[in-house]
């Protein structure tokens, strides 16, 4: 994968004193609109379209951010559509919308 166009998931699940805390999601959602990737946020997770590298750059930020807002365990759940000419999510939910 070099710059195809790719689909990340992330559920990211900052946890501090045994409840998710749902400002540092916040946080985290707020990073990644910064980015300048196209982002979805849904119900149980946020999918990202972008270049592999750059959307695993920016799960790490997303950790990294959880912690820096004093999340004491960071659990994340990341899913990857790949496919050799590029994957965009308008191609899979435009039936959809």
């Amino acid at each position: 994968m070099n710059n195809e166009i790719v689909n990340v998931s992330l559920q990211i699940l900052p946890i501090g004193e045994e409840e998710i805390s749902l400002e540092r999601i916040d946080r985290v959602l707020e990073y990644i609109g910064s980015t300048g990737v196209k982002y979805l946020v849904g119900p149980m997770e946020t999918t990202m379209e972008g270049p592999y590298h750059q959307l695993m750059d920016i799960v790490a930020k997303a950790q990294d951010i959880c912690f820096k807002e004093g999340a004491g365990r960071v659990v994340s759940v990341i899913k990857v559509d790949a496919k050799k000419t590029g994957v965009t999510m308008d191609e899979k939910i435009k039936k959809y919308r």
